[in-house]
């Protein structure tokens, strides 16, 4: 198990997984070693949490590393304090997902990103989704989040959405 080293461990293993993916590999069960898919697992993270980082670094310049470092440093706690090094057997179902344009309060994507963040937070989200996408960074822009720091504001609160939505709201609203 990784601590006191665990920035340094991260980054080695992102930056080959960079690497990789700038080498030609698309497709995210051969993007890491055997060595850093233990690695990933043993800090509750996958191979396709690393494919993501590393094709949206590549195609669109973000998130950067220490977005990805922050993020799944929350996940990797999560992971640890909570789930007891764990991994949960539970998947988020896309289709039961809110659309891209539902709104909250007058704030779209948020009734979206709300249970895709809780489904990060636990390890369950499908191969098809990533946490920090396009649509997600657009809108923690928007709202002058952070994504580490959204992800910690909803395992606060993660049996309250109405106080995750009210947060977000007066962020929001000091932005404006």
């Amino acid at each position: 198990m990784i601590h006191y080293d665990f920035p340094k461990k991260f980054r080695d293993v992102y930056e080959r997984a960079i690497a990789s993916y700038r080498d030609g590999c698309r497709e995210a069960a051969s993007l890491l070693s055997k060595a850093d898919l233990e690695y990933a697992v043993s800090i509750g993270s996958r191979a396709q949490d690393f494919f993501d980082y590393a094709e949206d670094a590549a195609n669109y310049g973000e998130p950067d590393f220490e977005t990805a470092l922050l993020v799944q440093a929350i996940r990797r706690d999560y992971f640890l304090q909570v789930q007891k090094g764990r991994a949960s057997s539970v998947v988020l179902d896309v289709e039961k997902m809110p659309a891209k344009t539902d709104a909250v309060r007058g704030i779209e994507w948020l009734p979206r990103i709300i249970p895709k963040t809780k489904a990060k937070l636990r390890g369950e989200l499908p191969s098809s989704l990533m946490y920090g996408c396009g649509g997600d960074r657009r809108f923690f822009k928007q709202h002058d989040i952070h994504p580490a720091e959204f992800l910690h504001v909803v395992w606060a609160n993660e049996n309250d959405d109405e106080a995750i939505i009210a947060w977000v709201e007066a962020r929001a609203k000091a932005v404006r």
